[in-house]
């Protein structure tokens, strides 16, 4: 690892005040990828902005809608009682991210602004429909989202917080890789006042929608609404865990079990 500066800003503001002076900055949420990517070498940024002290952790319930502060915890999100009251399949999605101290340090804000294609979050943004809060604007989930690694913020953009609208019905289905807990495909199926929506992350370079069996779900809200659907293989991701072709499977597979485990 290079040597680089440590800045702690108390405030948002503060915070994007180090960036813009800095000619090669990055913000420091959780760390989680941060951190093992500069020990490897791979990033060497001259100043590192940790975002820890900057009062973006928490989670408020507000007009039908839970706001979730983005240095909050994937620890916290599971354990909340109010995400387990009103959407407990996002609190089942965080409880199977990483390991125990991945989720004690991980954070939400962290994870989307990293955009990981096997990352668990960006299914369930998609998929409920959130809206992610920054300090300069508002971007809905399907526009934050651009490709690996890539989403829509700014240089000296900072998430601020995600507001989920609550949904009727919602589960999340994830084939994990054994050893890191990555999604090496994971299907959030959300059925809402706007129909259904099945988002698929750990497939392809990010996170997609499946139209077809949304259509599917849309006529009858049942898993067997999906058979004989799939996903073509063509652009999905191949590495030593899985082909393009087992994967497109495991969307299907997926889908129906987050469609059975919908409550």
């Amino acid at each position: 690892m290079q040597n680089f500066d440590y800045h702690k800003p108390n405030s948002v503001d503060d915070a994007v005040n180090h960036m813009k002076s800095s000619d090669d900055g990055k913000f420091l949420a959780g760390g989680m990828t941060m951190l093992p990517t500069m020990k490897q070498g791979l990033a060497a940024p001259k100043d590192l902005i940790d975002l820890v002290g900057v009062g973006l952790n928490g989670i408020t319930e507000n007009s039908g809608s839970l706001v979730i502060g983005a240095m909050t915890t994937h620890a916290d999100v599971a354990s909340n009682a109010t995400v387990r009251s009103k959407l407990p399949a996002l609190a089942d999605l965080a409880e199977g991210i990483g390991d125990r101290q991945v989720r004690a340090k991980g954070t939400i804000g962290g994870s989307i602004s990293n955009n990981d294609p096997a990352a668990d979050y960006p299914a369930a943004l998609v998929a409920l429909g959130a809206t992610v809060k920054t300090n300069t604007r508002e971007i809905p989930a399907g526009d934050f989202f651009v490709d690996m690694f890539e989403t829509a913020l700014a240089e000296e953009e900072i998430v601020v917080s995600v507001s989920f609208p609550t949904t009727a019905q919602a589960a999340y289905a994830k084939f994990p890789n054994p050893a890191s807990r990555y999604a090496m495909v994971g299907v959030f199926v959300a059925n809402g006042p706007d129909g259904a929506r099945v988002a698929v992350t750990g497939a392809g370079s990010s996170v997609f929608r499946v139209s077809a069996m949304e259509s599917a779900l849309d006529g009858g809200f049942s898993s067997g609404s999906l058979d004989g659907i799939s996903v073509p293989a063509d652009d999905l991701n191949s590495d030593i865990h899985a082909s393009p072709e087992y994967r497109a499977h495991l969307v299907s597979v997926m889908a129906m079990r987050a469609v059975d485990a919908c409550s």
